[in-house]
C-alpha cells in the first residue's frame, strides 16, 4: 500500500493521468482569450455562424472545439457576467467526449454544460438538456439562454402542461432543456401519432444529463408507461378494505428489505373466510383462477395499511392522496401509484376513489437514453457508481478537480442507542452552532421525522430538560474532570436560556408541505445563525450561498420600471451587503451539515455533505445515528451487539471510523439489491425492446409512405398463405384438407365466399396453387372495393385502418407481456431462467401480433362500409392518457394526472356496422373470428370480451 502510494504522488492517478491532455488543450483555448474579446456582439454571433459553416465543409466537433469553447466562454462573460475557470474548460471536454464528468456543489456544472451544448449546436441537430424537475429545466433555460443568445442559438424547454405545438417549436430550437420524464413521455407519445406533423421530437443526437446519478441510476429502476383509464371497481377497493383492520400482526409477514408483505397460513384462511363473508370470494380456495383478481387486490390493500404510511410516503390533501418523492421530499403532485395500490391508499383514507388505467406504451430509461448518439451527464456524485454507468451505458466517470481546495471538515458519523438519545444529541449541536452565528442544513429522510425535529427545536420544556440533564451529568463528574465539567454547565446554561425565549431556536422546514418557499428558504439558508431542516436536501440540485443569494434579493427589491442602471445599483448594494454577512458565516467555521440519519445510498449522503464547503469555503459535517434508524435496524444487523459489547451508557455515542465503515458496508448491501433491480428490469425490457422498435419504425414508416397498398397487399398475400398452409398442409393427401374450415375463414375475412370447394376437387390441385388463385381473386376483390370508394379515398382508408389495428395490437400485446412478467418468475421455481422463459414466451406473443395484424387489417379493409364519400377517411376516437413512472424508493407507478393534450386513437369513427358487414352474428361465437379481449363482446352484452365470453 505505501508502494501505490509513493507511485500515485509520482505518477498520478489514472483519472490525473486521464485528464493530463485535456488541461494542455485548456492552454490553447486561453489563448483566444484576448483575440474574440475585441469582437463586437454581432462579431460574436458570425463567429458561430463561422464555426457551421467549417462543419458543414468536412471539419469535426473536435477540430471545431478550441474555438467554440473560447468562444462560449466569451459569451458567457458577456451576458452572464461569469467566465469559465480552467478547470470547468476541462469538464466541459469530458462531456463532448461522452462521459460523465463528477463535479463537486458550487463549481458551476450548470455553466460547465454551456461549453459542450453550444460546440453540439452547431451540427443543427439539435441538443438535449437534462434536468432532474420542471423548475430546474425552467430555471437553467431562462439563466442559460442569455449566453446561448449572445451566441446567436435558440433555446427551447419542455415542462408539463405544454402543448404538442409548444413541444415541437421547443424542440426545434438548437438547445432544448426538459426533465428526464417528458422528454421520454414525448418519445412514447410521437410513437401514438397518426401523422408525422404531429410528432414534437425531431431526433436524438446529443444529450446532457444534469444529476446523471439520480436520474441514470435511482430513477432507472423503473419505466416510463403511459396508460389509458379501465373500468371502475371503487365498491371492490371499498369492500376489501373493510377487511384489512380485521387482520392481526400474525396473520402476516413484512419484508421491509423488499418492502413487500405476505400472509402467513392462518392470514390466508382468515382473508378467505373474510372475502366469503363479503361476499368477494368465488369456489373453495382464494388462488382459484377466478379469484386472481380479488388476490391482486387484497395484496395492494396489505401494502397500503400495512407498508405505506401518512406523512412518509403520501400526504392527503383537498381529498387526494398525493406522493412524497422520498429523494427530494417533494409533493408529486397528480403522480399516482399503478396496479391498484393508489386506489387502496385512497380507500384507506376515505378519499374519493379515481379509476385504474393500462398501459398503452412504455420504455425504460436505459433503453430510452441509449437512443441518443452521444451521451453526457454531470453530478457532484458518480465515482461510487462508475461500474454501472460502464455496464449500462457504456459512460466513463472523470473527477474533475475543484477550482479550489476543499477545506470541508467531515467528521466520523456518532451513533447512539436509542433514537431519543440522537435528538438530544441533534437539538444540542444545533443549539452550539446557532449560539456562534453559524448557519445549519440539517438533513432527514421524512416529512414525519422533519416536523418531529422542528417541534423539538420549538418546545421550550425540551431545552430546560435537556439543560437540566447536562446539570446532572456535570454533578456526577469527578474533581479532576473540571474542564469537562465546566463545558457541561455552559451548556446547560444556554440551554436553560433558550427555554425561556418564546420560539427556542427560530428554524425553517423545507419538505413537501412547504415546497412553494423552496427557493426563499434555500436563499436564507446560508445567513449566519440560520436553522433549515429539509428532507433529503441532496435531490434539490439547489445550491447554498453563504451570505444568502444575491439573483433572489435582487428579485425582491426590483420594481418593473427599473432602468438597467438602478439594477446596477441595487445589485452592487446587494452584493457588499451580502459580502460583510458571508464574512460572519465564514468566521462561524461556514454551514455545518448535519445528517439525522443515513439514507440507503451513500451518493446521497454525499450530496447532503457536498452542500457545505462550496468553492473552497470552511464547513463542517457530520451524521448523527442510532441503532433504531431504518437503515441500522433492517441491515446493521450486528451493530448493537458490538455496542453493548463496548459497555455503552445511556446518552453516550461511539465515534469511530469502525463504525462509519460498518454504515459504508451496510449501504452497499442496499444498493447492490438496487443495482440487481435496476438489471432486472433491464433484462425485461432489452427483451421487447426489439419489438417496441420495429413497431415504432414501422410506423414511422406507414406514416411517411404516400400509400400503402403494397404493404396491404403483401398482407393480405401472407394471410392467404397462412390460412392454406392450417388447413391444407403441406406433403398431405387432398382427402385430408379440411376444405370446409378454409372457406369458413375465408369468408369471415374477406365477406365474400370464394370457390374454393370446387378448386380443391380438381384433380391434381396442389396447395401452392390453390393459394395462388385464392390470392388473385382476394386482390381483384380489394380492387373492386378501391374502385367503390374512389383509389384516392382508400388509399387513406388503408394507412388510418393500419395504423389504428396496429396500435391497437400493440396495447394488447403489452398487457399480455405485463401478465407473462408478473408470473414468469415462478419457473424460477422449476429451475428454469425466468429471463429466457420471457423471451420465448413473447417472441410466441409477438408472432401472433403479427399473425393477428395481417388479419384484422384485411378482415377490416374487406368490410369497410363508407356512409359518404366526404366523410370515408376513419377518425381517431380521444381516450385521455396518464403518464407514468414509477417511484424508485417503493417499486410501485407514479402516475401523472390526466394530460388532454395528449389523445390516442382507438377504433374507426365513422365506420359503420362492422360487426354485421362481417357477417358476425351475435348469437354464434363460431362467427365473431378473433375478438380484442378488451373489446366490447360481440355477443351485445355490454361487458368487455375478456370478462364475458372470451373468460379463461
Amino acid at each position: 500500500m505505501a508502494l501505490l502510494g509513493i507511485a500515485k504522488k509520482i505518477f498520478g492517478s489514472s483519472n490525473d493521468r486521464r485528464l493530463k491532455p485535456l488541461f494542455r488543450r485548456v492552454e490553447a483555448i486561453n489563448a483566444l482569450e484576448e483575440e474574440l474579446s475585441k469582437l463586437t456582439d454581432e462579431g460574436l454571433i458570425a463567429q458561430t455562424e463561422k464555426l457551421k459553416q467549417r462543419y458543414k465543409d468536412g471539419e469535426s466537433l473536435d477540430d471545431l472545439l478550441v474555438e467554440a469553447f473560447a468562444t462560449a466562454r466569451e459569451g458567457a462573460k458577456r451576458a452572464l457576467g461569469q467566465r469559465h475557470y480552467d478547470v470547468q474548460l476541462v469538464g466541459g471536454m469530458v462531456l463532448h467526449a461522452g462521459d460523465i464528468a463528477e463535479m463537486k456543489t458550487g463549481e458551476g456544472k450548470t455553466l460547465v454544460a454551456t461549453l459542450p451544448v453550444y460546440l453540439n449546436a452547431l451540427t443543427g441537430r439539435g441538443v438535449h438538456v437534462i434536468t432532474v424537475n420542471d423548475y430546474l429545466a425552467k430555471r437553467d433555460a431562462e439563466w442559460m439562454a442569455r449566453v446561448y443568445s449572445q451566441l446567436g442559438l435558440t433555446t427551447g424547454c419542455i415542462v408539463h402542461g405544454l402543448s404538442d405545438e409548444e413541444r415541437r417549436e421547443a424542440y426545434q430550437s438548437d438547445i432544448t432543456y426538459g426533465t428526464n420524464n417528458e422528454f421520454g413521455f414525448d418519445y412514447l407519445r410521437d410513437n401514438m401519432k397518426s401523422s408525422l406533423d404531429q410528432m414534437v421530437q425531431r431526433g436524438h443526437h446529443f444529450a446532457i444529463v444534469d444529476e446523471v446519478d439520480s436520474i441514470l441510476i435511482d430513477e432507472a429502476r423503473t419505466p416510463l408507461i403511459i396508460s389509458g383509464p379501465t373500468d371502475d371497481k371503487s365498491e371492490l377497493y371499498l369492500k376489501i378494505n373493510e377487511i384489512m383492520p380485521r387482520l392481526e400482526e400474525d396473520d402476516f409477514e413484512i419484508d421491509e428489505k423488499q418492502r413487500s408483505i405476505t400472509l402467513t397460513e392462518d392470514g390466508n384462511e382468515k382473508i378467505e373466510d373474510l372475502l366469503r363473508e363479503a361476499g368477494l370470494l368465488q369456489g373453495d380456495s382464494l388462488y382459484d383462477s377466478v379469484n386472481i383478481s380479488v388476490v391482486h387486490h387484497v395484496n395492494q390493500a396489505l401494502k397500503a395499511h400495512k407498508i405505506f404510511q401518512r406523512d412518509k410516503d403520501y400526504i392527503v390533501r383537498n381529498d387526494k392522496v398525493v406522493i412524497i418523492d422520498e429523494f427530494t421530499g417533494r409533493m408529486m403532485d397528480g403522480r399516482r401509484w399503478s396496479d391498484g395500490l393508489h386506489q387502496s391508499v385512497e380507500a384507506k383514507e376515505g378519499t374519493t376513489i379515481q379509476p385504474e388505467n393500462q398501459t398503452l406504451a412504455s420504455i425504460t430509461f436505459q433503453n430510452y437514453f441509449r437512443l441518443y448518439g452521444k451521451l453526457a451527464g454531470m453530478t457532484g456524485t458518480a465515482m461510487t457508481e462508475e461500474a454501472e454507468f460502464e455496464d449500462i451505458y457504456k459512460l466513463k466517470v472523470f473527477e474533475i478537480p475543484t477550482n479550489k481546495p476543499i477545506a470541508r471538515e467531515d467528521f466520523d458519523d456518532e451513533l447512539y442507542m436509542t433514537a431519543e438519545e440522537k435528538y438530544k444529541a441533534i437539538a444540542q449541536q444545533i443549539a452550539e452552532c446557532h449560539k456562534v452565528g453559524q448557519p445549519v442544513l440539517v438533513g432527514t429522510v421524512s416529512i414525519e421525522k422533519s416536523e418531529y425535529l422542528s417541534s423539538l427545536l420549538s418546545d421550550k420544556k425540551f431545552f430546560k430538560d435537556l439543560a437540566k440533564t447536562l446539570r446532572e451529568r456535570a454533578a456526577a463528574l469527578k474533581d479532576k474532570e473540571t474542564e469537562l465539567k465546566e463545558n457541561l454547565e455552559e451548556q446547560a446554561t444556554y440551554l436553560s436560556s433558550l427555554g425561556d425565549k418564546k420560539e427556542p431556536i427560530p428554524h425553517n422546514v423545507l419538505n413537501a408541505r412547504y415546497h412553494e418557499q423552496e427557493a426563499e428558504i434555500v436563499a436564507g439558508a446560508g445567513v449566519p445563525g440560520a436553522v433549515t431542516i429539509a428532507t433529503n436536501m441532496a435531490g434539490r440540485g439547489t445550491d447554498i450561498q453563504l451570505g444568502g443569494s444575491v439573483d433572489l434579493q435582487l428579485m425582491e427589491v426590483l420594481e418593473e420600471d427599473d432602468d438597467e442602471d438602478t439594477i446596477n445599483r441595487k445589485r452592487a448594494e446587494i452584493e457588499k451587503k451580502i459580502e460583510t454577512v458571508k464574512q460572519q458565516a465564514l468566521e462561524a467555521g461556514g454551514l455545518f451539515v448535519l445528517a439525522t440519519e443515513r439514507h440507503e445510498s451513500r451518493r446521497i449522503d454525499n450530496q447532503l455533505r457536498g452542500r457545505s464547503g462550496r468553492q473552497g469555503d470552511p464547513g463542517t459535517t457530520k451524521f448523527f445515528l442510532s441503532i433504531e434508524d431504518d437503515l441500522m435496524r433492517i441491515f446493521g444487523d450486528s451493530m448493537e451487539k458490538m455496542l453493548k459489547r463496548f459497555g455503552i451508557q445511556p446518552d453516550e455515542s461511539i465515534e469511530h471510523p469502525w463504525f462509519t465503515k460498518a454504515v459504508e458496508t451496510a449501504q452497499k448491501k442496499v444498493e447492490q439489491r438496487n443495482f440487481d433491480m435496476r438489471k432486472n428490469v433491464l433484462k425485461f425490457d432489452d427483451v421487447i425492446n426489439d419489438q417496441r422498435k420495429a413497431i415504432f419504425e414501422q410506423r414511422i414508416e406507414f406514416m411517411s409512405s404516400e400509400t400503402v397498398d403494397d404493404i396491404i397487399s403483401d398482407m393480405r398475400g401472407q394471410l392467404v398463405d397462412d390460412l392454406v398452409a392450417a388447413h391444407l398442409p403441406a406433403k398431405s393427401y387432398a382427402e385430408q384438407w379440411d376444405v370446409e374450415g378454409l372457406n369458413k375463414e375465408l369468408t369471415e375475412v374477406f365477406g365474400k365466399e370464394f370457390p374454393v370447394k370446387e378448386w380443391a376437387s380438381e384433380e391434381g390441385v396442389a396447395d401452392t396453387e390453390l393459394a395462388e388463385r385464392i390470392i388473385e381473386e382476394a386482390n381483384k376483390l380489394a380492387g373492386t372495393r378501391a374502385a367503390e370508394i374512389g383509389p384516392d379515398t382508400m388509399r387513406r382508408i388503408e394507412k388510418a385502418i393500419l395504423l389504428n389495428v396496429l396500435d391497437t395490437n400493440w396495447r394488447e400485446h403489452l398487457q399480455m407481456l405485463d401478465h407473462l412478467r408478473s408470473v414468469i418468475w415462478m419457473r424460477g421455481h422449476g429451475q428454469r431462467d425466468p429471463v429466457n422463459e420471457f423471451k420465448t414466451e413473447s417472441f410466441a406473443l409477438f408472432a401472433g401480433l403479427l399473425d393477428g395484424l395481417r388479419r384484422d387489417v384485411t378482415r377490416m379493409l374487406m368490410n369497410v362500409q363508407v356512409r359518404a364519400p366526404e366523410n370515408a377517411v376513419p377518425e381517431r376516437r380521444d381516450i385521455p392518457m396518464t403518464e407514468t413512472h414509477v417511484n424508485p424508493s417503493t417499486g410501485e407507478n407514479e402516475m401523472a394526472a390526466q394530460a388532454p393534450r395528449t389523445r390516442l386513437s382507438a377504433g374507426i369513427g365513422t365506420i359503420k356496422g362492422m360487426a354485421n358487414a362481417s357477417g358476425v352474428d351475435p348469437n354464434n361465437p363460431e362467427t365473431w373470428g378473433r375478438v380484442p379481449r378488451n373489446a366490447p363482446c360481440p355477443c351485445g352484452s355490454g361487458q368487455k370480451y375478456k370478462h364475458c365470453h372470451g373468460s379463461i
